[in-house]
């Protein structure tokens, strides 16, 4: 018998608005996406603007046959996506759907089926349409559960025969450091309290309850995940102030695992809420909401960081979205993340060891510059052995930990194929096995090419990642 299971899920991962592109197309209303062209740190423009790349993405709206052919050549039995939300509803709070937009998803779907590949399918990845965020300032007002719910009872009702695994918010935790990308939060950062934050949070908390509730309502069948931004936090140093400042840093990520998992607030939170002046409103069906706990826990791998207690120690590692300290032990991408392949091992053992639940890595990836050449027979392709190097010795951890005994579901690697990146809103931050032919100012003919990786991401599927 090999390390992974028989019926292990390889496969990749992207998100409809960093692909899909056609951000105006079919009766899609905007989403906040539109009006971030630079990323989770830009400012946000009045309108959708012309340096948004993401307002053509990768063109995989009009191009998806091509790509999941692509995804079927490497063996994929997985594919992760999202449905964007403004194209089912374009403001988010209609009572009927937009016909054209699910048509859309149908046809998606379908065709992952033709080539026997699984659609996992995330409902909200950082995609709440505008007119949410700019009327009702997002998450942070409690009807937007209801907005959430009339959205899943629509797509889970429509492809419920289509889809059996789902996630809910993508990187749920994340709404406490991006709360506009994440949560729709208008409010600018330096005025929106950790009361307005943390209530927010407890809204989103509710409607992924629910949405697990709705869905084993109408897909008995189907398998439904919370998905959280994993980073851990080591101590800088021995010190034992530094062990508890790392623990109460990781608290703040395993807040929301937890309660996706045990159906209730832990005892940490309620103490961090009562001495920092926080009274999370309940509804009185919140509680029982709650308890509809989710089938399995995935999650982001990219980085780990450190935890100081020392104020004057607390320098920020730039690339990342959580901060954290920069690890003197560790070297770092293009783009500033800390390289740490054992933290996923040391992730997954935390997770398996807290929940034991099913786990599945849905995102982990290398980000970097690639450089488009011709190979001997004069195709153009991509000699990314920094990225084979990245990816190898991340699922080697990976094979470690299934060695510990951690139950994993599967391994879908960000972006399978070359998208627009979410923290800066580049081309040039790559992280497909697929180069697309796309530059940040808008350049280049959109096609297809087959980078190194992708023929050696294939040989780890065909073999079951016996060879890695």
């Amino acid at each position: 018998m090999g390390i992974f299971p028989d019926n292990f899920l390889w496969g990749g991962a992207v998100a409809a608005n960093q692909c899909e592109g056609a951000f105006d197309e079919d009766g899609k209303g905007l989403s906040v996406q539109d009006v971030l062209p630079h990323g989770i740190r830009g400012e946000r423009t009045a309108v959708p603007t012309e340096d948004n790349m993401k307002l053509k993405g990768i063109d995989f709206y009009h191009r998806y046959e091509e790509d999941i052919r692509l995804f079927a050549e490497m063996g994929f039995k997985v594919f992760r996506t999202s449905i964007a939300w403004s194209r089912i509803f374009p403001k988010g709070d209609e009572s009927e759907p937009n016909e054209k937009g699910l048509e859309f998803y149908d046809r998606l779907f379908d065709e992952c089926h033709k080539y026997g590949i699984e659609p996992l399918v995330t409902i909200s990845h950082y995609e709440t349409p505008l007119y949410l965020a700019e009327h009702y300032n997002g998450w942070a007002n409690r009807k937007l559960i209801g907005f959430f719910e009339n959205y899943v009872r629509v797509i889970f009702e429509r492809y419920k025969g289509k889809v059996k695994y789902w996630l809910t918010f993508n990187e749920i935790n994340s709404i406490l450091h991006a709360p506009f990308m994440s949560g729709g939060i208008t409010t600018p950062p330096a005025e929106l309290s950790e009361q307005e934050l943390y209530q927010a949070a407890h809204h989103e908390l509710v409607a992924s309850a629910l949405a697990v509730k709705i869905g084993h309502e109408v897909m008995p069948g189907a398998e439904i995940g919370c998905m959280i931004l994993s980073m851990p936090a080591y101590p800088l140093t021995p010190a034992p102030e530094d062990v508890l400042r790392a623990m109460e840093d990781e608290h703040k990520n395993y807040f929301f695992g937890d309660v996706h998992v045990r159906g209730e607030y832990p005892g940490y939170m309620k103490r961090y809420f009562k001495e920092h002046g926080i009274e999370i409103r309940f509804e009185p069906e919140d509680g029982e909401i709650l308890k509809n706990t989710v089938d399995f826990v995935s999650f982001s791998y990219y980085m780990s960081c450190c935890a100081a207690a020392d104020e004057d120690k607390q320098a920020r590692g730039t690339g990342n979205l959580l901060g954290g300290v920069p690890n003197p032990t560790l070297k770092a991408s293009e783009w500033g993340w800390q390289i740490d392949p054992k933290g996923l091992r040391y992730v997954l053992n935390q997770y398996w060891d807290r929940y034991q639940k099913p786990l599945f890595i849905v995102e982990n990836g290398l980000g970097a510059v690639d450089e488009l050449v011709e190979d001997e027979n004069g195709n153009k392709t991509v000699e990314d052995d920094y990225r084979i190097e990245y990816l190898r010795s991340h699922l080697e951890q990976v094979k470690e930990a299934v060695k510990d005994g951690v139950e994993l579901m599967g391994y879908t690697s960000w972006g399978c194929i070359d998208v627009v990146s979410a923290s800066t809103a580049e081309l040039k931050k790559r992280y497909g096995y697929v180069y697309v032919d796309r530059n940040d100012d808008g350049s280049g003919t959109l096609n297809r090419y087959k980078k190194k990786s992708f023929y050696w991401y294939r040989d780890v599927i065909k073999n079951n990642g016996e060879t890695l």
